[in-house]
């Protein structure tokens, strides 16, 4: 990443690249390898990481909008890049400066990537301890971008201290992981999100995310709140992509109705009613989101000063960006076909794989409970109490 060139130029050329191949990778599954190798020598994988420890100093607005702008042409790809600084950003708020500071340095100057395995649903891994260590034994499912990483974030389950979660930055390759290709849903193809094995795998002290811990301050419950915007930036970008190649489409394939009255599809009273519809959808989930991504920042730069009342507002907003990014989102990506027609099903084009992305990853935790929260500041004024998911 060049100083004279902006991240969102660099996340522009790159979709470029990868929408050659979107629909043939979508079809495939798999790793993406090509793609995450374009990533790293981008630069773009130190986006987050500040200029103090070789990164770019990036915000969450410019880091999110790359997750944005990548995922108008390949979701999967913009997954995996997602959480690749949402792990990052669980070291910062967990960990103590001595630790994070050279994971943060090495990362930006060996490019590294860094992977998934913590699921905090799943606790079938398991802690031993031992005398300055301990060791993880058991399974992970959504493992998210941990294939081809370099680091991993995992937890396990602290048996001796009452099921307490044990939080970890480990080397990939490090001896006992396995990780599964059983990953082979219908949508998110891509995003290598199966299973992985931990089979005594011993973990240092050192790398135990203890001081402050997970979710221990206000600040440190910024973490889920960067992982929904995260996802709520995938959906808004992914509709939009879904929408440009209809339109695409519409002005180029979409025949007009017999009975329009109309000699090409574009000036279809229902074909425009339709397209209106959409924008006005999108419209107001950009201006959520971009707010969300603003409130996220001010509270980023507030740091361990953060309040628990501040920090809930940002919940607030941020949970309603992502419920109406969800429920947009799906329903202009299955819409968008009776605006293109029946042609426009046709196995080549792949359109759904839109929809098969939004709807597969909007079922990471329910919308439903989302709307508890959000139904519970309405009428209570009860901020969302601090969870993984909130």
């Amino acid at each position: 990443m060049s100083p004279s060139s902006s991240a969102l130029d660099i996340a522009r050329a790159l979709a470029a690249d990868f929408a050659e191949t979107a629909v043939e990778r979508d079809q495939r599954g798999g790793t993406p390898k090509a793609e995450r190798d374009a990533l790293r020598r981008s630069g773009l994988l130190a986006l987050s990481i500040p200029k103090a420890f070789g990164g770019h100093g990036g915000t969450w607005q410019d880091t999110l909008g790359v997750v944005r702008e990548l995922a108008r042409v390949d979701s999967s790809i913009a997954h995996v890049f997602g959480f690749h600084h949402l792990m990052l950003a669980t070291v910062r708020l967990f960990a103590k400066p001595e630790q994070w500071q050279p994971w943060f340095e090495q990362t930006a100057r060996q490019q590294w990537f860094w992977g998934n395995a913590l699921n905090p649903l799943d606790t079938r891994t398991v802690t031993r301890h031992f005398n300055g260590w301990c060791e993880f034994s058991g399974k992970k499912s959504f493992c998210s971008g941990a294939a081809d990483s370099q680091m991993l974030i995992a937890s396990a389950v602290d048996e001796n201290a009452g099921g307490k979660l044990l939080i970890a930055a480990i080397p990939t390759n490090r001896s006992g992981i396995t990780l599964h290709d059983d990953w082979d849903n219908f949508g998110q193809r891509q995003t290598d999100s199966g299973s992985a094995s931990f089979e005594r795998v011993r973990v240092e002290q050192s790398e135990l995310l203890l001081d402050p811990g997970p979710l221990s301050t206000p600040f440190a419950c910024l973490r889920p709140l960067i992982a929904q915007l995260t996802f709520t930036h995938m959906f808004l970008g992914l509709t939009e992509g879904a929408l440009e190649e209809a339109r695409h489409y519409t002005l180029h394939e979409t025949r007009p109705w017999f009975k329009s009255g109309s000699q090409e599809a574009r000036l279809d009273p229902y074909v425009l009613a339709h397209y209106g519809e959409f924008w006005v959808a999108l419209e107001s989930v950009r201006l959520l989101v971009e707010r969300a991504t603003r409130l996220l920042d001010e509270a980023w730069a507030r740091g361990p000063a953060l309040t628990a009342e501040e920090r809930g507002q940002v919940a607030v907003a941020i949970a309603t960006a992502k419920v109406a990014a969800s429920r947009h989102g799906l329903e202009i990506c299955s819409r968008l076909f009776e605006a293109t027609g029946a042609r426009a099903t046709h196995a080549s084009l792949r359109l759904d794989r839109y929809w098969r992305n939004l709807r597969t990853q909007s079922l990471h935790d329910p919308i439903d409970y989302k709307l508890h929260e959000l139904g519970d500041w309405a009428l209570n004024q009860t901020l969302p109490i601090p969870t993984f998911y909130s």
